[in-house]
């Protein structure tokens, strides 16, 4: 038992754990299935050389892999890098490599020229680098899903469960618009733990960045870590209420360590308390709920354990 800040006791918020062969399997299995239920040649994915695509690429190459070598009918996974200028060099590099050590066939095209010719059509998204980033989003997404159309392929995503499901931190038909979501279920925290598992752990802590506007980081952007995101929507989950979590020491613990991280790092604050934080945490798990009432792609069922 735990105690608030106001010192009654509280159950402890408990976080998933997994194993890490029998979770790839069980996602392995339902790309497989899925694919072959529409009668397609394999998978299309968007790699940024972060470790949610690259895990998420990792996972359907081993399940491709096995499920070839046993079959006339072969599973393709193919890889597309799609930089605009906002994009750090070394995003792309990073996606070469991911793309280069699982062997599958990859492409690199930029977007900028695609980007420009809306200027006709939306000039208005040019002078906000919100609007930009989105746009440039949707017209990954357009490339995307046309390339798996026309390779007869479904487009896997690259959303994990804190991004998409918790907070909802993705563009609506932009990269929230695909197929399948292979990895919806894994909070961030057990992505990394997935990445270090399938071998590459050297990208398993790489800042996460949407790469939609120069310089941007998640946490920037956001203000706490994703574990803070996993650890106040697993309460949720478990039944304790929006009160009970603004008080429950674990909850206030993360808050203010990620509240002095972005002090350190940006030399501001962006929420006054950790009250303030949580409760934007909250704002966002119900824009999370909303968008997946629009677009809700099917996730992989995986086996966790909480103990």
């Amino acid at each position: 038992m735990l105690k608030t800040e106001g010192g009654e006791k509280m159950n402890k918020i408990k976080l998933a754990r997994m194993n890490p062969e029998l979770v790839s399997q069980e996602i392995g299995d339902f790309v497989i299935n899925t694919a072959l239920g529409f009668g397609t040649t394999g998978c299309v994915i968007g790699l940024s050389g972060g470790v949610d695509s690259t895990t998420t690429a990792a996972l359907i190459k081993k399940a491709f892999d096995q499920y070839s070598a046993g079959n006339c009918h072969k599973l393709e996974l193919v890889g597309y890098m799609l930089p605009s200028k906002t994009n750090a060099p070394e995003d792309t590099a990073d996606g070469i490599k991911v793309a280069e050590r699982l062997g599958i066939r990859y492409e690199v095209q930029s977007i900028e020229q695609v980007l420009d010719v809306h200027r006709s059509t939306n000039p208005e998204a040019f002078s906000s680098k919100f609007h930009l980033g989105n746009l440039a989003s949707r017209v990954r997404a357009n490339i995307l899903s046309t390339k798996a159309a026309t390779e007869n392929k479904i487009l896997a995503g690259t959303g994990n469960k804190d991004e998409d499901y918790g907070i909802g931190y993705y563009t609506l038909f932009g990269d929230g618009a695909v197929h399948i979501s292979p990895i919806g279920n894994l909070p961030k925290r057990l992505v990394r733990e997935m990445a270090t598992y399938l071998g590459f752990g050297d990208l398993a802590n790489r800042i996460p960045s949407a790469g939609l506007e120069p310089g941007q980081t998640d946490f920037g952007d956001l203000g706490y870590m994703y574990e803070t995101v996993e650890l106040v929507v697993s309460g949720l989950e478990q039944g304790f209420t929006k009160e009970e979590l603004l008080n429950h020491s674990q909850v206030t613990d993360y808050a203010k360590q990620d509240m002095e991280l972005y002090q350190s790092k940006f030399g501001k604050t962006k929420f006054a308390q950790a009250e303030d934080l949580v409760k934007d945490i909250y704002r966002r798990n119900a824009i999370a709920e909303g968008k997946a009432r629009i677009i809700h792609p099917p996730l992989a069922p995986i086996t966790l354990r909480y103990d």
